[in-house]
């Protein structure tokens, strides 16, 4: 099997080194670098299987990476390094299409769990998907389990790992109620997605697929209770 490759960027050497020895004894293939201008110029040279970023770089943020990166429309799954504890960061990380962070200080062996819990994730598309149907329809939204692909009137969306994670959860049982503890349980995040940040995963979800996120007509909110994807 292919090693999967990961960009790690981090203005920090001694970090970089680290994460990469134990990424590495992982089975993964890494590249260190430690701006935006350097990791800009790696996604171009050897595009990786995913970019694990620092928020804070001499030369702008992990979150210029990010931008960068999906210029061509082709989004590469993202983990954010950050020393920031602000809900704020996260958001702007989340909006911007990162699946995961992890906040500084941090051990390097939960980073190595965080890339491997999201691996395991995208790996869904390889398989049957996360019931006996391949694929879900809900009016003109169509969840393809087994590729890991949405469609809205025929058009392909891209999603975060997690915003499709949420979506296919909830199109197991289309119309019924999930809970948010159900959510978080099934996102297995280790604990590090609550429930403010749980909605905003739903609120960037609704901007992907909804006419409306204001008044969304598929993924609704079941008041008190959870979310549910609307049942044809």
């Amino acid at each position: 099997m292919e090693r999967k490759r990961v960009l790690l960027v981090d203005d920090e050497p001694q970090i970089v080194e680290v994460v990469r020895s134990y990424l590495t004894r992982e089975g993964f293939t890494v590249e260190g670098c430690g701006s935006v201008e350097s990791a800009t110029r790696a996604i171009a040279r050897n595009r990786p299987d995913l970019l694990v970023l620092d928020i804070n770089l001499p030369d702008g943020s992990g979150l210029d990476v990010l931008r960068l990166a999906a210029n061509d429309g082709h989004r590469i799954p993202a983990i954010m390094l950050t020393a920031r504890v602000e809900e704020a960061d996260r958001i702007v990380g989340l909006e911007l299409g990162a699946d995961d962070y992890v906040t500084k200080p941090f051990s390097p062996r939960e980073v190595v769990a965080r890339v491997r819990a999201l691996f395991r994730r995208l790996a869904e598309r390889d398989v049957t998907g996360t019931n006996d149907r391949e694929r879900t329809r809900v009016g003109d939204l169509e969840i393809d389990h087994r590729f890991h692909e949405v469609r809205l009137n025929g058009h392909p969306i891209e999603l975060t790992a997690t915003e499709f994670r949420i979506l296919s959860v909830l199109a197991e049982n289309p119309g019924e109620v999930f809970t948010r503890p159900h959510l978080l349980d099934v996102l297995e995040d280790g604990g590090q997605i609550f429930e403010r940040t749980l909605d905003r995963h739903i609120n960037n979800l609704r901007k992907k697929i909804e006419r409306d996120p204001a008044k969304p007509q598929y993924v609704l909110t079941v008041y008190g209770v959870g979310y549910k994807l609307r049942r044809d």
